[in-house]
């Protein structure tokens, strides 16, 4: 398993777009839509340590409580299939069974942590 990215829900994409890199000198790799989730995503990353940090602005979303700004942690994992068997036998709730965006090349999931946090399981395309 690695870590892939952490993703932050943004209130106005351009907004954080500038502060990500223009004051935390992250770079923008791809911005774009998806339209099936009714979101725009945008990915920046970190030039120093190669960490990154996933922008995810959900069309019509005005209201945002305390805590909602944390959307989610992605992983990369070798075989999603063996990995939510394993995960469901030490009583993990999944959130989305594994799937395919439309136009992607990789199978996601989502699972819960103890806290609700989702985490994305994207499955890595070398088996």
């Amino acid at each position: 398993m690695r870590f892939l990215h952490t993703s932050i829900t943004a209130k106005n994409m351009d907004d954080s777009i500038r502060f990500y890199s223009e004051v935390l000198g992250l770079t923008l790799e791809r911005r774009h839509p998806i339209p099936e989730n009714h979101a725009e995503i945008a990915f920046l990353h970190d030039p120093e340590s190669g960490g990154r940090v996933e922008l995810t602005h959900w069309e019509g979303k005005t209201d945002f409580d305390a805590g909602e700004q944390l959307d989610h942690l992605a992983f990369e994992v070798k075989d999603l299939d063996a990995f939510l068997a394993k995960a469901r036998a030490h009583g993990v709730r999944v959130a989305k069974e594994p799937f395919q965006l439309q136009g992607g090349s990789s199978r996601l999931a989502f699972v819960y942590d103890p806290n609700d946090v989702w985490i994305e399981l994207i499955e890595s395309s070398k088996k």
